[in-house]
């Protein structure tokens, strides 16, 4: 007995640092399966009934940018109906002012068109001896000889395509508007019900705290973004002017209204300056300085205005921004490409409110 006693005295062993990985159960992989299949049923209804949703969608995006004016015009003891019908006539009469402004040299160069092939064939002679060896090295290379290198302008079959594509049908516009109309007239009852709709005190703070949120930033992401693209559009302009392209008003319009789509507005307005460069002046130098100079205006507000002003209310993760906008423009066009910035600002606003950050070490490399 005593020397058993003996044996068993001793230090304790160290507790093992190995630990076991979690266990997946059957109801984590349902509940994901679940969830993927709610996501995949949501993008499958917006994308089927875009007709309805699109309109719908911007009128409320559209509309709690613009509750802030209406707010302060009800300081002034304007009714918010009357309000509402004010701020959306003025969205008009300005979205109509840009489109006449931009259709003048639209119309015109559409009228062009078939006087274009023969302008750029003449002008694109300095690209023969390149297509020369091009030709030269498929034919060292063992392909058949075609045809002799030439440049051919490209097919305009994809216009009116395009053209319908781009343009909303009148239903859908009408719908837009008196969903944008009564959205700014009863936001406030609307907000509040939504807040109310919760069952406790918490609840409710943290929805209108949301809502809140959600208002200011997109109210100053609107005036924010309009006064940088305005901007934009008046050094387009004066560009243009400089460089003796003609209609320089029409492309620093375009180049504002362009300039709403991230990423894919001014890349498009790029191509367009070096289309009507060509065709329109008689050199390829003179016919690059516009281009080039909406390329320096474009890198400048990307990269130092833009990030410097609303950066300080609300950083956005370039990555995301790209992916947003991929999405949403596969999902709903060129509105949806409109809409991608908004509708990530809204859902980084949800995701700070309802998971926030804790403050926790992270873990060695």
């Amino acid at each position: 007995m005593r020397e058993r006693a003996i044996e068993t005295v001793g230090e304790p062993l160290p507790e093992s640092a190995v630990t076991s990985p979690p266990i997946i159960q059957r109801s984590d992989i349902v509940t994901f399966c679940l969830v993927a299949l709610l996501i995949l049923s949501i993008i499958a209804v917006l994308y089927i009934a875009r007709a309805f949703f699109l309109p719908v969608v911007t009128a409320a995006i559209l509309g709690t940018m613009l509750s802030p004016a209406a707010k302060r015009l009800e300081a002034f003891r304007v009714p918010r109906p009357v309000s509402a019908a004010l701020i959306v006539i003025l969205t008009w009469a300005a979205f109509v002012l840009m489109i006449g402004l931009i259709s003048v040299p639209v119309m015109d160069w559409f009228g062009k068109l078939p006087e274009l092939g023969p302008i750029l064939k003449d002008k694109m002679h300095v690209f023969d001896r390149p297509l020369a060896v091009w030709h030269q090295l498929q034919v060292m290379l063992g392909t058949p000889d075609t045809a002799e290198p030439s440049f051919q302008f490209p097919k305009v079959a994809w216009v009116q395509p395009t053209i319908e594509f781009l343009s909303p049908t009148f239903t859908e516009i009408l719908l837009f508007f008196a969903v944008l109309v009564l959205f700014i007239a009863s936001w406030p009852d609307l907000r509040r019900a939504l807040v109310m709709n919760f069952p406790n005190h918490d609840s409710r703070l943290r929805v209108l705290k949301i809502l809140n949120a959600i208002e200011t930033n997109l109210g100053g992401y609107l005036l924010t973004v309009t006064l940088i693209n305005a901007g934009v559009g008046i050094a387009t302009g004066l560009a243009c002017a400089v460089a003796q392209m003609p209609n320089p008003a029409g492309l620093g319009g375009l180049a504002a209204t362009l300039n709403f789509i991230p990423i894919i507005g001014p890349i498009l307005m790029f191509a367009i300056l070096l289309c009507v460069g060509v065709v329109a002046m008689p050199t390829l130098a003179g016919a690059l300085v516009a281009p080039l100079a909406f390329a320096a205006i474009a890198f400048i507000e990307g990269h130092f205005v833009t990030p410097t002003i609303i950066g300080r209310r609300l950083s956005l993760n370039a990555l995301a921004v790209f992916l947003a906008l991929a999405f949403w423009t596969w999902l709903w066009g060129p509105m949806g490409a409109f809409l991608s910035s908004p509708l990530l600002i809204v859902g980084l606003i949800i995701k700070e409110h309802t998971m926030p950050e804790r403050d926790q070490p992270l873990p060695p490399d």
